[in-house]
């Protein structure tokens, strides 16, 4: 049995603009970091929510959504950095590479509540 969701999805189906960022870290000169959020790339992609859950996290309850993200391959991602669909923000969890033929890769990621 095949699970579809491992499948990549065909190259026509990645139809969403996505924009690709890292995190800057800059002293603040007062012994912390000031954390800025760049623009690496801008791609397109196909996205699949997965699962959705609650947590209590600081004294409130928070939701959460985790997605699949198919992408082109790309050398320069890693978890750590995000994905923005306008003022949606997908953390990458993990990057996933079906085998070493597919022409695509799948982003675990996770959304959270705004």
């Amino acid at each position: 049995m095949t699970l579809s969701y491992l499948k990549p999805p065909p190259i026509g189906a990645l139809r969403r603009r996505l924009t690709l960022e890292a995190v800057d870290q800059t002293s603040d000169g007062a012994g912390g970091v000031s954390e800025a959020w760049t623009t690496i790339a801008t791609l397109w992609a196909a996205v699949h929510p997965r699962h959705g859950y609650e947590i209590f996290d600081g004294g409130r309850t928070e939701g959460r959504i985790t997605h699949d993200i198919w992408i082109r391959p790309r050398a320069d991602i890693m978890p750590g950095h995000r994905l923005r669909l306008n003022t949606r923000i997908f953390n990458i969890r993990a990057i996933l590479r079906p085998d070493e033929i597919v022409n695509r890769i799948r982003l675990v990621c996770e959304e959270r509540d705004q």
